[in-house]
């Protein structure tokens, strides 16, 4: 059974044009790499070869997901929060679990909050099973 993850269109192409800037450096360390064969030094430029590899596989085994006009939290949508311990909200981009990024707003649909919140619509009251306990959330907005 292959396992495919899920990510959005914005992932897939970051992880895509990590690997065109990964090619366009590859003839300046092929010139580095022998150079140093000709000095003797025969190791090889496994940071570049594993980083490619491990790129490519993202991109192999993983499903993009569009999002859908449907009013639900899901994959690619951007949500509005209210935690119940704050009068603030908050928003979050839902993401794969690859591009999750918490700092930069966006939270992986497989995490804790993403489970609770996932495929439910604007003005449900959701259980976070977290780690450090349990929380509720209100989903404020779907866009």
């Amino acid at each position: 059974m292959v396992y495919f993850q899920k990510m959005t269109p914005e992932g897939y192409k970051q992880i895509e044009d990590e690997i065109a800037r990964l090619k366009k450096g590859r003839p300046r360390r092929i010139k580095i790499l022998q150079a140093a064969c000709a000095l003797g030094d025969l190791s090889e430029n496994t940071e570049y070869t594993e980083a490619k590899r491990y790129l490519g596989k993202q991109l192999k085994y993983t499903e993009i997901v569009e999002t859908k006009d449907d009013g639900k939290v899901d994959l690619g949508k951007t949500v509005v929060l209210k935690f119940d311990d704050d009068e603030d909200t908050e928003e979050y981009k839902i993401v794969g679990r690859m591009e999750a990024d918490l700092a930069d707003g966006k939270i992986s649909f497989g995490s804790p909050l993403g489970q609770a919140i996932m495929r439910k619509e604007a003005g449900t009251t959701s259980t976070v099973e977290a780690p450090a306990g349990e929380y509720k959330v209100t989903i404020v907005e779907v866009k």
